[in-house]
């Protein structure tokens, strides 16, 4: 049965720590607090790190809080019983003293399970679920919702583990930050005299998405209350959703970036903004690993589960009953729709106020 009396940090015995963290986009940034709050616990201990690609070249590759980054592809190459017989071989010879589980997955409680029953036996498991595998685990309340934040702060402090990191900390090497503030330059761009847009999302999420034709209207309200620049930010499938709206303002006060940035040189971007507006998007949680005020746009997906991390953070989500469908496909889209540009612009004044 696991336990929530732990006091991990005071045992010297503990050297080698593995953390399972594999997907999503989001998911990997909001636990990266956690890595930040576990280095700092065990500042003499070696810590692993097993993700998934692309996130260990992403985001990984010179973090300097990790001795190994593990990177078994589960879903790919190495898919079916060769990947997971690939993958406890590996974690059995690293003999670790804890592990923390923060993937939570039915198939991270598979491997530990394994790795519990016929490898080297892990003295300390951490994992966000009250059930074997783990010895130590948080008591959920019943029917109680909580952000994978929550669920994974909870998880480390039932190991006596300290939770002071506020949000998201990725390690950004120099060179992302000079081509970051490059990109800057480059379009004229001074701090806090631009707005960053996130408006789109992974295609198959497609309902999270507001709408081209909204984002363009609150950037003509947003450039005509004095704010210099608008920079439209995104990857390759939210390429035609950027040009759109470029092409709907039709100013070269718009900039648009999509396509031209490393993740990680987005930090130095954002960084530097007045405000942030996004969808529910991976990105958005890569914005909230700064300081800038940012409004999360929130339609078929419930807030208290995909809000990104930190107190400049808020969110706007229309009051309607079909709210937090987590539907892929909708005819109306009313809980977008209903959001109009004038009370998304309003929300972002009022948040700056604050």
């Amino acid at each position: 049965m696991a336990k929530t009396n732990y006091n991990l940090p005071a045992d010297p015995a503990i050297r080698r720590i593995l953390i399972i963290k594999w997907s999503a986009m989001g998911d990997v940034v909001i636990a990266s607090a956690m890595f930040e709050d576990l280095r700092r616990a065990f500042p003499a201990a070696e810590i692993d790190l097993n993700t998934l690609p692309p996130w260990d070249k992403l985001f990984f590759a010179e973090d300097p809080r990790f001795a190994r980054i593990v990177t078994i592809d589960l879903r790919g190459k190495d898919g079916g019983w060769r990947g997971v017989w690939t993958w406890l071989r590996t974690i059995n010879r690293r003999r670790y003293d804890l592990l923390v589980d923060l993937q939570g997955n039915d198939r991270s409680r598979l491997l530990v399970t394994l790795l519990t029953l016929f490898g080297r036996r892990i003295p300390f498991r951490i994992g966000t679920q009250h059930r074997f595998p783990y010895n130590i685990a948080p008591q959920l309340g019943e029917g109680e919702v909580l952000s994978a934040f929550a669920v994974n702060q909870r998880a480390l402090q039932a190991g006596g583990i300290a939770t002071l990191t506020p949000r998201p900390c990725l390690h950004v090497p120099a060179r992302n930050r000079r081509r970051g503030a490059e990109l800057l330059a480059k379009h004229g761009a001074q701090p806090d005299h631009f707005a960053v847009f996130l408006p789109g999302c992974h295609a198959a999420s497609k309902t999270k998405r507001w709408g081209a034709e909204r984002y363009a209207e609150l950037a003509r309200l947003v450039l005509a209350s004095g704010v210099r620049q608008i920079i439209l930010v995104g990857g390759k499938d939210e390429k035609e959703e950027c040009r759109q709206i470029e092409e709907f303002v039709h100013s070269e006060q718009v900039v648009n970036l999509c396509g031209e940035t490393e993740l990680l040189d987005l930090i130095e971007v954002f960084a530097q903004a007045k405000f942030l507006v996004g969808n529910d998007t991976g990105t958005a949680h890569l914005a909230s690993c700064t300081d800038r005020k940012l409004l999360v746009i929130c339609g078929p997906t419930d807030p208290r589960r995909v809000k990104p991390v930190g107190d400049n953070v808020e969110t706007i989500q229309a009051d309607l009953d079909c709210i937090n469908c987590y539907r892929k496909e909708c005819s109306h889209h009313s809980c977008m729709v209903q959001l109009t540009p004038e009370l998304v612009f309003a929300r972002v004044q009022a948040m700056l106020a604050r």
